[in-house]
């Protein structure tokens, strides 16, 4: 009970959190809602799956839904690498939703270091448009991005909180940043069980627009599960 007490107290800090970063700024505040799931296929292989659905305008409206699958495969207890497919349903300029492709490939680091444990992900992200605006939509768009995490195990308790630090970037076009998108991450995963993780976090997403920033506010609640 007294873990259940601690994480309603997390979820509530939260919440103030994203209330207080909103007020007086220049934005938007959505909620993310997550429910994945990991399956060991071998000792080094693993199936991932993914669905989420995210929304805008101070979370009254849905933005996008979609599910994800793929892989990973942890070469040794610093390299893994995965590669996932998105089939995504996006809310369009012209207020319908329509199909969006993604496919994922990354590499990853790990650094554990006593009670916390350092990542670092490469990651190439291809997406595919079926909502064409203009030209330039037929064509794939590429994203590098840089993925920087720590956690932190806290010794007697099921909560491991984490910060983390993600960068955007654009590739194979002409574009005046060398960052299009930053997202700061801090949370906590809370372990129900063995195969049950609960992972409550607020999310800073910062786009430039015209010398100034536009700060997205995001509550992101996932359900992780292992089967």
């Amino acid at each position: 009970m007294k873990y259940i007490l601690r994480l309603n107290y997390f979820l509530t800090f939260l919440l103030f959190s994203a209330h207080c970063s909103i007020s007086g700024q220049d934005g938007d505040f959505g909620i993310w809602y997550s429910v994945n799931g990991e399956h060991k296929l071998t000792k080094k292989l693993d199936l991932l799956l993914a669905s989420e659905a995210r929304t805008f305008s101070n979370a009254s409206q849905l933005d996008q839904i979609f599910g994800e699958g793929g892989v990973s495969y942890t070469l040794n207890d610093i390299f893994s690498t995965a590669g996932s497919y998105r089939l995504t349903g996006k809310l369009e300029d012209d207020g319908n939703f329509h199909i969006r492709h993604k496919w994922f490939g990354e590499v990853k680091l790990t650094f554990p270091v006593n009670r916390f444990n350092f990542s670092a992900r490469l990651m190439l992200q291809i997406m595919k448009r079926t909502y064409i605006e203009k030209e330039d939509d037929n064509l794939p768009q590429y994203t590098g991005r840089i993925k920087l995490k720590a956690e932190y195990d806290i010794k007697g308790l099921p909560l491991t909180p984490f910060i983390s630090f993600e960068s955007f970037t654009p590739m194979f076009y002409d574009y005046e940043l060398l960052i299009e998108k930053k997202r700061f991450s801090a949370g906590a995963a809370y372990k129900i069980s063995k195969k049950v993780l609960l992972k409550p976090a607020y999310i800073l997403e910062r786009y430039p627009q015209n010398n100034n920033k536009f700060n997205y506010h995001i509550l992101a609640l996932s359900c992780e599960l292992k089967f």
